[in-house]
This record gives structure tokens, sequence and C-alpha cells, in this order.
């Protein structure tokens, strides 16, 4: 499927990875991608998105930095991608994201998947912005300082207890101030669990996360 530009609201151009299903669509997700840009990982996740009959738009947040960033999961690559996030305009991720649930037009009611850095911005997403019906959020390190933030449509989050940059006192807190929100914590599953492309791809966990992704999604969008 082809990459393809949306416009923010601030008139900024962005690229974005677009996958469409072979049938009428269910709805459409936007899908946000981890630090490494929307590398061959959050490609397949829209494809696997389109395969469940959606339309799925990733955004290339980095494009306002570097156009066409992606990565791979190397310490190397993993260093250069934290510098992306050192000072990260939350604000500008949500005009990009916007600009993705807009290109999901037409397509009936729209849900939000994210992971990493996109985890945290799912959830943004769900308190800030109009328009989404479902957020999910994978290993989203900053959601901890945000939880007083009260989502608008229905969340589910999933966390590894591994997880080196995600203490289980931040998901202890996110328990305690958003009883409304389905949390997941997986037994032995740490940061990037649901990658199987990195060296901590936790199979098991994976699958139980997609499982629970796609009936959250089925049961909110479809």
């Amino acid at each position: 499927m082809p990459m393809i530009t949306l416009t923010a609201s601030d008139g900024f151009e962005l690229g974005a990875y677009r996958a469409d299903p072979e049938g009428a669509p269910k709805g459409g997700i936007v899908v946000i991608q981890e630090i490494f840009g929307v590398n061959s990982h959050i490609r397949s996740i829209c494809d696997r998105l389109a395969g469940d009959g959606y339309v799925a738009i990733a955004p290339a947040l980095f494009d306002r930095v570097q156009p066409g960033f992606e990565s791979g999961y190397s310490p190397e690559e993993v260093e250069t991608a934290r510098g992306f996030i050192a000072n990260p305009d939350w604000d500008a991720f949500l005009r990009d994201t916007e600009a993705a649930a807009a290109g999901l037009a037409g397509t009936g009611k729209v849900g939000i998947v994210g992971f990493c850095l996109g985890g945290s911005i799912a959830f943004l997403a769900a308190t800030r912005l109009k328009g989404f019906s479902a957020a999910v959020g994978f290993y989203g390190g900053r959601i901890a300082a945000y939880a007083e933030e009260t989502p608008q449509c229905p969340v589910q989050l999933h966390y590894g207890s591994e997880d080196h940059g995600i203490p289980m006192s931040n998901v202890d807190t996110v328990k305690e101030k958003r009883p409304d929100v389905e949390i997941f914590v997986y037994e032995g599953a740490g940061h990037g669990f649901n990658c199987d492309e990195r060296g901590s791809f936790h199979p098991e966990a994976a699958k139980l996360a997609w499982g629970r992704t796609q009936a959250f999604l089925a049961a909110n969008i479809d």
C-alpha cells in the first residue's frame, strides 16, 4: 500500500502509510509509531488491521524534524531515535494524529492504536481530541504523567511487568487515577513485547494483547 500525504491543521504536510481492506471497511484506525518512525513493524500493524477490515493510517510524526525517518532496533539506532523525543512537542504530535483521523473520514467510526511513544499519544488523543471511538496504548511511558486527564472514549492499555522504562509504580498510578480504563499487565514481558523485530518480543504476551486489542476494537468500532 502506498505512502500518502496528510495536511495538519497548521498547514504542515507529512507522510503517512495507508493500508486498505479488500472489502467495505468496518471503520478506520490511526496507528501511532514508536520512536523508530513508520518502519516495517508499524507498516505491518497497519496491514494486519487492514486484514481485519479497517482502513489504517500511520502518520510519520517525525517528518517535522527529519522527513522519512525510520529505523531498526540496534543500540546505535535506539540512541538516534531517542533524540527525537528529548523535547517532545505533544501539540504537534496531536495535530498530525488529527490529520490522520481526518484522512479516515467516510470509513465509519475511528479508533487509535499506538506503541511506545505512540501509546502515550493514543492516550492523549483520547483525552484531548474529539472523534475517536476507541483508543489502545501499548507500553506508553508518559501516560502516568497525564493520568488526571479524562478520556472521551473507551481506552485499553497494555504493559509488560519487566519494562525497565516503565516502573510498575507508574502503572499503579494510572490504575488508581483512571479506574475507567482497561489495563492489562503481562508477566515476564518487557518494553516492546509486541514487536517481533525486537529482542524483547514476547510471543505469548503479544498474541494475548493483540487478541484483546482486536476484541476491543470490534466492540467499539465495528
